[in-house]
């Protein structure tokens, strides 16, 4: 199971890459295999500030769709219009060219909060 060690992590299964005072957000390896090959992926969030644990957008699988969730509280900057043509690039590279938005971080406290990668295996039973 892949859990690169420069990432932080939630509950949910997103993963977090601090990047000063924005953060870019996707799926982890463990997402991507439960939910199976990955068809869609919805954020019509761009522009909003949401608050943590608030929904951010869906990805639709197969068979299942699951919501996406804030790992801290920020406005959403970008998404990643690849995955409008191409959303299967979550199952390939969830780490890489698979990442979903790019946010703010309105507060910086709530980092506190995240799971480290060994915290993130303990959770999965990795």
């Amino acid at each position: 199971m892949n859990i690169p060690a420069d990432l932080k992590y939630t509950k949910d299964h997103e993963w977090i890459k601090i990047e000063g005072d924005k953060i870019t957000i996707g799926i982890t390896h463990f997402a991507q295999s439960e939910l199976g090959d990955i068809v869609y992926v919805d954020v019509d969030t761009v522009g909003d500030t949401l608050n943590k644990e608030e929904v951010f957008g869906s990805v639709e699988a197969v068979k299942t769709v699951s919501d996406l969730f804030m790992p801290v509280s920020g406005e959403v900057l970008e998404f990643n219009e690849a995955l409008e043509d191409t959303p299967e690039i979550v199952n390939s590279d969830p780490y890489g060219a698979g990442w979903m938005i790019k946010s703010t971080i309105s507060d910086k406290s709530e980092l506190d909060d995240l799971l480290s990668p060994e915290a993130y295996k303990k959770l999965i039973g990795a």
